[in-house]
């Protein structure tokens, strides 16, 4: 560019190259001053646009502040105001400083009825105790230690919820008290029921004395009627065997024998019969008797079990001829004891249990004996299928012979 310059300088000369040189640094200057007068006006304006945001954020800022200036005055309370409404306060405080003098005041008051309350209830609710344990005390006896103690129980939690505490400690010793109370008239039951157990045994020992007494003197008629017998045989034989001769004789061996069992069955005072009965129709499948007698013949006891108490008779599973009745009718008790019926009578003698497993206690408490596994309950099993018919039948049979209810149970035994 220098080089063309220089030619060009060449070519016009020394004078027009200085005019054009003049002309073209005045061209330059004033371009650099058009360029100058654009950068500065661009700063103005920017300025001018800085000037008009801080205006504005100026005009947000005076808003803002009369904004809080009108809520300020809103707050703002005049001193008569805080004055009228400090005299309310004070007032109220009044108010309030009597409402509490006049509320401790009940309270105490109130402190007072209760505490009387307190005392009466106290008063009625250890007259209510005493009362009911004095009452609950003279019904016990022997049969209703259950019921006397949940009555027992009933009264305490009445107590409780009245108001009445009854200390647990008190409750121990109330129940102790009752229980105390219930084995002395258990033992008095106890005392009573050996003293009737033993007039019983001795009017049944004397029954069998009796029976003994007349099996005997039967025996020895008897005895005395076969060695008669013999004797005429004899005669009549003349010491030559005869065939009547041999049965006079095993007759007469056979009474003897007879009234040496008896001899040695009075002797015997613990003899006697262990029975097993049922009576399904009164008490269900399942249940049994076990009870012991020392009578000669034990079906009389059975007869006399069925009487008119219940509504059929009883039927026997077993009936063991023991030398000591006594001994094995408690083991049986004792190992039958939980399915007793009556839990809190044990001299009841029903038990719940399987006629099986009854047979495997008399097994290895006596030894092998027959019995009968299920019940023929006859009477029963006739009663639920009798038609109305077969009923009115019987009753016109039993009406006919002019007997009452108790005229019938007779007939019927």
């Amino acid at each position: 560019m220098i080089y063309v310059l220089a030619f060009f300088f060449l070519g016009l000369g020394t004078g027009a190259a200085f005019v054009w040189v003049a002309s073209q640094r005045g061209r330059f200057e004033l371009k650099r001053q058009r360029d100058e007068q654009q950068v500065q006006a661009k700063r103005i304006h920017e300025a001018l646009q800085k000037i008009q945001a801080r205006e504005n954020q100026l005009e947000e800022a005076n808003l803002d502040l009369k904004v809080r200036e009108q809520h300020f005055s809103e707050r703002l309370i005049k001193y008569e105001e805080l004055q009228n409404e400090n005299t309310l306060l004070k007032r109220d405080l009044q108010n309030v400083d009597v409402n509490l003098r006049k509320l401790l005041l009940d309270r105490n008051i109130q402190r007072q009825k209760q505490a009387e309350l307190d005392q009466r209830t106290q008063e009625l609710g250890t007259r209510y105790l005493k009362e009911n344990v004095k009452w609950i005390g003279s019904s016990l006896n022997a049969n209703n230690f259950v019921a006397s103690k949940q009555r027992l129980q009933d009264v305490i939690g009445r107590c409780r919820a009245i108001g009445f505490d009854v200390p647990p400690q008190e409750e121990k010793t109330l129940l102790a008290d009752l229980k105390a109370e219930f084995e002395t008239m258990v033992r008095a039951e106890f005392a009573r029921e050996e003293q009737n157990r033993i007039k019983t045994q001795i009017r049944e020992e004397e029954g069998l004395q009796r029976e003994i007494a007349r099996e005997l003197k039967q025996l020895e008629v008897q005895r005395a009627a076969i060695q008669a017998a013999l004797e005429k045989a004899l005669a009549e034989a003349k010491d030559k065997h005869s065939e009547e001769v041999e049965q006079l004789r095993a007759r007469l061996a056979e009474a003897e024998e007879k009234s040496q069992r008896a001899i040695s069955r009075a002797q015997m005072t613990k003899s006697g019969h262990v029975y097993v009965l049922s009576n399904i129709g009164s008490f269900g499948e399942g249940v049994f008797k076990v009870g012991m007698t020392r009578r000669l013949e034990p079906q009389d006891r059975v007869r006399e079990l069925g009487d008119a108490s219940v509504p059929f008779p009883f039927d026997v599973h077993m009936m063991i001829s023991a030398d000591d009745a006594p001994a094995l009718e408690n083991a049986l008790h004792r190992a039958l004891h939980r399915g007793r019926l009556n839990k809190v009578k044990p001299r009841k003698e029903f038990f719940r249990a399987d006629i099986e497993d009854i047979r495997k206690l008399v097994l290895e408490n006596y030894g092998e004996v027959q019995y009968v596994a299920d019940p023929e309950a006859l009477q029963y099993r006739q009663s639920l299928t009798a038609t109305e018919e077969d009923t009115e039948y019987i009753e016109k049979v039993y009406d006919s012979l002019g007997g009452d209810e108790e005229g019938r149970t007779h007939i019927e035994e």
